[in-house]
């Protein structure tokens, strides 16, 4: 993802999460509970389960806004974890291809044979997790 594309995404989240959080607020204050009592009239108390459902409403925007906020992070996080572990899986690679070449010459009868097959599966198995690894990141 290009850094504009990020700023775009960033700046987005945050203009939709100040927006929502400002109809909230505005919403809360022009209610007839915030109005200023009156000498003759005893205020009401305020009711528990519209002051929770306001309360709520407003952790559940301001949840939706930073969710939006940090969408961008968890694509690139998932990006960056894909390419770590091909990095990863890639490092037994380097250890047994040595040992796969040194064992070359027994690969059908000789007296490392075991070691040859051993270090070609590994080797094998190893590279094709670390070349998915990266594909799947090339993917996203």
């Amino acid at each position: 993802m290009r850094p504009e594309a990020i700023g775009r995404v960033l700046g987005i989240g945050l203009r939709v999460a100040g927006r929502v959080a400002g109809q909230r607020i505005a919403a809360t204050a022009s209610s007839p509970q915030s109005a200023p009592p009156t000498q003759t009239a005893r205020t009401p108390s305020p009711n528990p389960a519209t002051t929770t459902r306001s309360n709520g409403s407003l952790g559940a925007a301001v949840s939706r806004g930073f969710g939006g906020f940090f969408k961008s992070f968890r694509r690139v996080g998932g990006i960056v974890w894909l390419e770590v572990t091909g990095v990863f899986f890639f490092l037994p690679v380097l250890v047994f291809a040595p040992t796969l070449w040194r064992t070359r010459i027994s690969w059908a009868h000789g007296p490392d044979h075991r070691t040859f097959v051993a270090s070609a599966i590994v080797v094998a198995v190893f590279s094709y997790l670390g070349v998915t690894s990266f594909w799947r990141a090339r993917r996203k």
